[in-house]
Formats: C-alpha cells, sequence, structure tokens
C-alpha cells in the first residue's frame, strides 16, 4: 500500500477515534485536525452558528453535511503541498464522504480512512466508563449518537470501501495493540 498523506479517522462513538489519533500524530509527528474539539469550540461562541452547534453537541446529532466540509476544505484546502494530515471525525455522512473522496482525487492526494471496528455493548461500556471520568456532558446522548451513526456513518464507510480506501481494524483490543496495528498496517 502506498503511504496516504491524508488519514482519516471513523468509528462508533466511544470507538478510540481520537486516542488512535493522537497516537498516530504523535508518531508521525502529523498536524491532527479533530471535528469534535471544533465543534465544541463553535459552540462556546454565542453566535447564531454558536448556539446552533451548541443545542446539536448536546443532543448528539451530526452537524450538517455542509457545515462539517466547510471545516474540512478550509483545513484541506490551507495545506502546503505534500504536508501530511490526520483528520479526526470528518465524512460521517454519505455527502461527506464523496465529496472527500472527490476532493482528495481532485487534489491527487492519497489517502486511507481507519475504521475502528467496536460492538454497541462496547461502546456502552466505555462511554459509562468514560463519563465517569471526565464528566462529558455529551456521552448522555449515547443512543442518539449510535443511531446517527448506524444511519449515515455506516454508508459511508461503505463508500469509502467501494473506493478501496478503507483499512478496518479491532477497536476492541487494549489501546496500545490497537496504536501498533495501526501503525504496522500502514506501514509506517
Amino acid at each position: 500500500m502506498e503511504k496516504p498523506h491524508t488519514i482519516f479517522f471513523l468509528g462508533k462513538p466511544g470507538s478510540g477515534k481520537g486516542t488512535q489519533a493522537k497516537r498516530l500524530a504523535t508518531h508521525t509527528h502529523w498536524p491532527i485536525i479533530t471535528a469534535g474539539d471544533q465543534f465544541r469550540k463553535i459552540a462556546t461562541e454565542d453566535t447564531p452558528v454558536g448556539r446552533k452547534i451548541k443545542i446539536m453537541v448536546e443532543s448528539g446529532l451530526l452537524a450538517p453535511n455542509w457545515f462539517a466540509m466547510y471545516l474540512y476544505q478550509k483545513a484541506l484546502f490551507s495545506l502546503p503541498e505534500n504536508t501530511n494530515i490526520i483528520f479526526d471525525g470528518f465524512n460521517r455522512k454519505p455527502d461527506e464522504a464523496r465529496l472527500v473522496i472527490s476532493s482528495l482525487k481532485w487534489l491527487e492526494r492519497s489517502f486511507i480512512v481507519v475504521n475502528l471496528m467496536v460492538s454497541d455493548e462496547m461502546v456502552y461500556e466505555r462511554i459509562k466508563g468514560r463519563s465517569k471520568m471526565h464528566q462529558r456532558s455529551d456521552d448522555d446522548s449515547i443512543k442518539t449518537r449510535l443511531g446517527e451513526y448506524h444511519k449515515y456513518t455506516e454508508q459511508s464507510l461503505e463508500l469509502f470501501r467501494d473506493a478501496g480506501e478503507i483499512m478496518d481494524i479491532n477497536g476492541e483490543k487494549d489501546p496500545d495493540t490497537i496504536a501498533s496495528d495501526i501503525v504496522h498496517t500502514l506501514g509506517f
């Protein structure tokens, strides 16, 4: 496999996307753009957009396609040529996946989607533990978040699978083993 210049992390809520994206960024020294961090930051702003995003974040709903893709394109199009980057949590809806595939092929940037696979039961177990540790307010909306995953993200994953740009990783192992599996599979 050609080493990609752009790596996306997808998976169910609580699958470890953020943790593994950060670990890979540390390993590769690549910058990382995290959708959730950007949405939570915008949600703190006292603006019409900030208030709308706050409601979506608190209820566990995904942001509108056009908004998520605005943040993605803003980051991607500002990159110098041959700069590597990691995206965490973008392209969760089918229209977003199509735009990602189209934009990266147009730019002739190699990319891969790391799909962290975990069961719904594991999601509940992890988020329950995370809620106790970090008091994250959006963890109360796990049922809604999982519903959004099954409704949208599963379709996005199939689009990436059809494009031949997906790498499935067992996300139910311990974090060190998962990180090692990702690095080994990517060839880094």
